[in-house]
């Protein structure tokens, strides 16, 4: 390893704006609202709001799958929240999440509208809620939440910690880099370990732990996350390729990708959905542009 400059913390940290890469407009060490800002509302009893990163991909998905599979009370509103100016922090969005991360959901279907927040959660209570992709049998079920709860406690290490210092990171530190990566590739031989003798993570259902896992997991391994592809070798891990492939073909997860998304391929952007016929709109104007 490369020498690096010494650090010795300071006895009191104290913060300092000016630091903190491409994130630090909106990097603060407290929490709470910092403008007044109301969600919007749409016809739905299912409200979200998110942008299409791994984490609101995996709710976006979820809702695409259910509808896929015939439950037409899952129709949803989805609304982007754009991270990078900081509408997190309005104070309706803090009213549903004091967290101010994407994604949370609005349940207006019940008597007092229900907030639930962190990506997880919201998969386990549609999940519960539609009876789907979360098997019954105890043993499968118990397995699905294992490797659902794996992903949540894993992604960190992945975006805030690999992506974070491949990726974001004002000064690139080697000692930063090598060991996140190295975390990684460790989640990346757990996965394909487990996927060499069964389909799916939970076995040979397709369950919410896929669609949880799929947005972060497959996307790198697809080359789609950092950029990172290459650098991380992801072509080794023959068992994640044919699953993160497998599932990247499916209708649900193809539109699931599009909603909220802001950047990119415009016919792969859905800034806004309210409804199936917002994807068939979408393509009959990149259509009409092409002309």
């Amino acid at each position: 390893m490369s020498d690096s400059i010494d650090y010795t913390p300071p006895r009191v940290w104290s913060w300092d704006k000016e630091s903190g890469g491409q994130f630090a407009s909106i990097n603060r060490p407290h929490a709470g609202s910092r403008y007044e800002a109301d969600l919007p509302v749409g016809k739905h009893r299912y409200q979200l709001y998110s942008l299409a990163t791994p984490n609101g991909v995996k709710v976006t998905t979820l809702f695409e799958e259910l509808l896929e599979a015939g439950y037409g009370e899952a129709e949803y509103d989805a609304w982007p929240i754009r991270i990078g100016d900081g509408e997190q922090f309005s104070s309706g969005y803090v009213a549903v999440n004091p967290n101010s991360k994407i994604p949370v959901l609005v349940d207006y279907s019940v008597s007092a509208p229900r907030r639930i927040f962190e990506s997880g959660s919201i998969l386990l209570y549609l999940a519960e809620r539609f009876g789907a992709f979360l098997p019954t049998d105890p043993d499968v079920r118990t397995e699905t939440l294992n490797w659902l709860f794996w992903q949540m406690g894993s992604a960190p290490y992945l975006g805030g910690g690999f992506g974070h210092f491949y990726s974001y990171a004002p000064e690139k530190i080697e000692y930063a880099v090598d060991r996140f990566t190295m975390e990684a590739k460790r989640q990346l031989d757990v996965l394909d370990r487990r996927l060499a003798d069964n389909a799916y993570l939970a076995g040979d259902a397709y369950t919410i732990a896929d669609i949880a896992t799929w947005p972060w997991y497959g996307a790198l391994a697809l080359g789609r996350l950092y950029d990172a592809g290459e650098f991380l070798r992801v072509d080794e891990y023959e068992n994640v390729q044919r699953w993160a492939k497998a599932i990247d073909k499916r209708p649900a997860v193809v539109r699931g990708r599009m909603v909220n998304r802001l950047w990119g391929d415009e016919s792969e952007q859905l800034h806004e959905r309210h409804g199936a016929s917002d994807f068939k709109r979408r393509t009959q104007d990149k259509l009409m542009s092409e002309a």
